[in-house]
């Protein structure tokens, strides 16, 4: 997400049936986000992780990445080493990896998300992941070499919550603590990892139009499971009212930075 610019277009304002329809026909697949260019923003961690991570790649000798999603940010990664590998488990994403990341010689395995990583174990110096819906730290600790890392970026507890609460309603304590960073650490080290560093940020967002909001849902789809534009209409046209009248919505995500030795 970047920076805003108007959401008006050359015969003036663009109605709410205009902005939903074309966010409901824009594809989804990946991890691309330059669709919301001056539709939505969201503040980025301090710690850089795609930099960070193409850092410890160019120093790895075997690298896994997990949930690659689009492939997009391994293949931001000015080096990769010898022995390069990705698991994805949607079926769009996958065939997206695998264009983007085969040519650079990385192996793009079809995986479910919750199913065992499907390489033997201790075959990787590094495993790494950014936003896995569910981190499996023993699963994780088991393809890695002793002394290898693990390196990845989290969705932490409530992320983008007053969107989801919009739509859900208030939702449960055990929901909203869900992915806690210290509850994560504590699984990470049941597993055989030592966590070396452990940073957490909350991050604003901004969304300019129902638009936004609208391909937003249908991209991170555990947001609201079940979300389309039918199911949720009057909600969509309140908030589109809201955001005209007042401005943007404004919600913040969540996010955690682990780095985690085997022992």
């Amino acid at each position: 997400m970047t920076q805003r610019t108007s959401s008006s277009g050359p015969r003036g304002p663009r109605t709410f049936d205009d902005l939903v329809a074309e966010a409901a026909a824009a594809p989804v697949a990946g991890w691309d986000f330059s669709w919301f260019e001056g539709r939505a923003t969201e503040a980025r961690p301090s710690w850089g992780y795609a930099r960070a991570m193409g850092e410890r790649l160019g120093r790895a000798e075997a690298a896994l990445d997990i949930q690659t999603g689009g492939g997009e940010v391994l293949a931001s990664a000015p080096a990769l080493p010898p022995l390069a590998a990705a698991t994805e488990g949607w079926p769009p994403n996958v065939a997206k990896a695998a264009a983007l990341l085969h040519p650079r010689g990385v192996v793009v395995v079809a995986s479910p998300e919750d199913a065992p990583l499907p390489f033997a174990d201790g075959v990787f110096d590094l495993v790494t992941s950014r936003h896995p819906v569910t981190p499996h730290f023993r699963d994780i600790a088991r393809v890695l070499r002793t002394g290898g890392t693990y390196f990845a970026q989290h969705v932490g507890p409530a992320s983008v919550f007053e969107l989801v609460e919009y739509f859900l309603g208030e939702q449960p304590a055990d929901v909203r603590g869900a992915r806690d960073p210290e509850g994560e650490r504590r699984a990470a080290e049941a597993a055989g990892l030592d966590v070396v560093s452990l940073r957490a940020e909350r991050l604003r967002m901004e969304f300019y139009d129902i638009g936004a909001v609208v391909h937003f849902l249908r991209k991170v789809v555990w947001m609201v499971p079940g979300f389309t534009v039918d199911a949720h209409r009057p909600r969509l046209r309140e908030l589109h009212e809201r955001i005209q009248d007042e401005g943007p919505f404004v919600a913040h995500s969540t996010r955690h930075l682990f780095d985690a030795r085997k022992r």
